[in-house]
């Protein structure tokens, strides 16, 4: 029988040159409150980048948020501490890339 999908919300951040280690942990840190303070999140990881390929376009921080629906998503994507996290991220950030998907087996 096939797993049930899960909804993978995956970001990827790319920090200014100036970002200091403390303000990137501070950072991640803030991201990894992020699942006991939201209902909804069903799971949370994150990770830097290791791969050799060289291709990741200054991308070094991934964080994958899982969710079972669209509706729990959408949810945390409005919740106030999901909002003052972003809020945040101004000084240190220089871009992010977010991508949503169900999985597929």
């Amino acid at each position: 029988m096939p797993a049930k999908p899960i909804l993978r919300h995956v970001v990827l951040f790319a920090f200014k040159a100036d970002a200091g280690a403390d303000a990137v942990d501070a950072v991640v840190a803030d991201f990894g409150r992020l699942p006991a303070e939201i209902p909804g999140i069903a799971a949370y990881e994150w990770g830097t980048n290791v791969s050799p390929e060289g291709l990741n376009q200054g991308f070094t921080h991934c964080f994958t948020l899982s969710f079972a629906s669209d509706a729990a998503r959408d949810a945390y994507l409005v919740h106030p501490a999901h909002q003052r996290f972003v809020a945040t991220l101004g000084s240190c950030l220089d871009r992010s890339l977010v991508l949503d998907y169900w999985t597929q087996a």
